[in-house]
């Protein structure tokens, strides 16, 4: 079997969210307990660090990642979903899983895959701590998939949990209300495993505080360490100035993610690394935090993070998808001098567009696509909700054919966004 035949049987047999949403995702744990007991349990042969979070995760993940690199440590790195090539999920030290090795475990172990009815998901965890093992990591970053509580990546012993934030995200799977949202996601908080969180909100704190004295685990909330005296973006970064609560000292940060909204996730990032290093459960300096900071991209391969793709007109695409990240990227985007503002958009069935189409300013132009996908919202429902708010729209399937139809109207002072899913976004051409 070679890497196509493998990846032809991944994304063809196995259920898989990205295509196919919520008939994709099976809850519980026994099924990766049996992956990974078959395997020996690679999860157990290697250091960790775990991140559950409605927004912000995979930031988190990648800047965790590039400052442990930076550090030094042999650094894997699991997150989803991808934009272009599944090897994506899996990373060494920037490095996507060698194809051979994918193939390889694949072709190895498809009776196995088969037997215990794994989804895809599953697999690629399995697959990611297999390959973690086996390479012999120092430290490895595990983004969960969907809440925490049940997320196959839940089977870890981490040195430390880290969530990001709470907002309304597959309400369908993960409930309709913020503190059951938390609930699923406090789920990764181990015993007596250090948690940070990294917002902190009136509605979700006692939750996590619960759950914490249960598990005889310390927690700390972000917030009450770290706050950012000022975020500015010059040239090719976000300038940070940040405190630390108790000592007043002042860190600099250039951040190569440009998105405003990272200044709420580097608190988390920081309180992290102030833990990891205050436990002495890892060696992390300061240094490494910026020098890591400043090369996430070119350390991890980060894209789609308020991504500047061309200057003039600007364009920027971002992968925010639900109402609180979008409401951050339209924030940033009423922070920008521009003459007009072209918005390329898809979204996925799931989404509450009715929510999140009056997010976007309404005096802007939008040009509505739609991913090449099953779980894609049609054009057709797009066009009703857009009409019944009285937008200025054109329909043209196709992403690319949308951006490049967006360019030839806009003029070298406008900007143009390109968003509304991961999956419009790993759809541009080039990226």
């Amino acid at each position: 079997m070679n890497y196509y035949e493998a990846e032809n049987y991944l994304l063809q047999k196995l259920p898989m969210f990205q295509k196919v949403g919520n008939d994709a995702y099976k809850a519980g744990l026994e099924r990766i307990q049996l992956l990974c007991e078959a395997l020996g349990n690679p999860q157990n042969k290697f250091k960790s660090i775990h991140i559950a979070g409605t927004n912000g995760k995979g930031s988190c993940s990648h800047y965790l990642a590039s400052v442990l690199q930076a550090q030094g440590y042999k650094t894997g790195l699991t997150t989803s979903p991808h934009l272009k090539s599944f090897t994506e999920r899996i990373k060494i030290n920037g490095n996507e899983i060698d194809k051979q090795d994918l193939a390889q475990f694949v072709k190895h172990h498809q009776k196995l895959i088969e037997e215990t009815e794994a989804s895809f998901f599953e697999v690629i965890i399995a697959l990611a701590f297999w390959y973690f093992a086996k390479e012999n990591v120092d430290i490895a970053v595990v983004e969960t998939g969907l809440g925490g509580r049940l997320d196959a990546t839940n089977i870890l012993q981490p040195l430390v949990c880290l969530i990001t934030n709470i907002g309304y995200d597959h309400q369908q799977l993960l409930g309709n209300t913020l503190e059951k949202i938390a609930e699923e996601k406090a789920g990764i908080i181990k015993y007596q495993t250090p948690v940070i969180i990294g917002e902190k909100h009136p509605e979700t704190e006692q939750v996590f505080l619960k759950k914490a004295q249960e598990q005889n685990a310390p927690i700390y909330f972000a917030q009450d360490y770290w706050q950012v005296l000022e975020a500015k973006p010059e040239k090719e970064f976000l300038q940070l100035k940040i405190q630390h609560k108790i000592t007043n000292e002042n860190l600099l940060f250039q951040s190569a993610l440009q998105g405003s909204y990272q200044a709420k996730n580097i608190l988390g990032v920081l309180q992290t690394l102030q833990v990891l290093k205050e436990k002495n459960l890892l060696k992390t300096t300061p240094q490494a935090w910026q020098e890591g900071c400043k090369n996430v991209i070119k350390n991890t391969g980060l894209k789609g993070r308020w991504q500047v793709l061309q200057k003039s007109p600007l364009i920027v695409a971002d992968t925010a998808h639900n109402v609180e990240g979008i409401t951050e990227v339209v924030r940033q985007i009423q922070s920008i001098a521009f003459r007009k503002l072209h918005l390329v958009l898809g979204f996925m069935n799931d989404k509450d567009v009715e929510k999140i189409l009056p997010i976007y300013p309404k005096e802007a132009l939008f040009y509505f696509c739609q991913p090449n996908l099953e779980r894609a919202m049609p054009l057709e429902r797009l066009a009703t909700i857009a009409e019944s708010l009285k937008l200025r729209f054109h329909l043209i399937e196709n992403t690319n054919q949308a951006l490049t139809f967006a360019k030839t109207i806009a003029l070298p002072e406008d900007l143009i966004f390109v968003g509304g899913s991961t999956f419009v976004v790993g759809e541009i051409e080039g990226l």
